[in-house]
């Protein structure tokens, strides 16, 4: 799938991702191409400024955590970051239809003119 797909998406994606529990960077990388069926593949130079943005702006909070020697930082939800993820699925839900009814026309009763 096209990069360009995910523009304008990436927030919902994040969020959506981190909705069960705190993730690292990988992690959650691999938790959108596990639920993405492999369509979707970001990379760390897509997601960390996102995850920072995103962190800045109050819908995540982030810690250090050990595992082993090593050290990895893990984003969560804040109760603002779930209030925008169900904004997110309701305008995804609104999209889709609207794109849908003009893709299948037949498919949609009573939206298609």
């Amino acid at each position: 799938m096209k990069a360009d797909a995910v523009r304008g998406h990436l927030d919902g994606l994040l969020l959506a991702v981190l909705e069960p529990g705190p993730l690292h960077g990988y992690a959650i990388i691999a938790a959108v191409q596990r639920r993405s069926g492999g369509a979707l593949e970001l990379r760390t130079g897509t997601i960390y400024p996102a995850l920072n943005r995103l962190e800045r702006v109050g819908l995540l909070s982030s810690s250090w955590q050990s595992s082993g020697e090593r050290r990895r930082r893990c984003y969560e939800l804040t109760d603002a970051g779930r209030a925008t993820l169900a904004g997110e699925r309701a305008a995804w839900a609104e999209f889709t239809a609207a794109i849908g009814s003009v893709l299948n026309p037949g498919a949609a009763p009573g939206l298609a003119t």
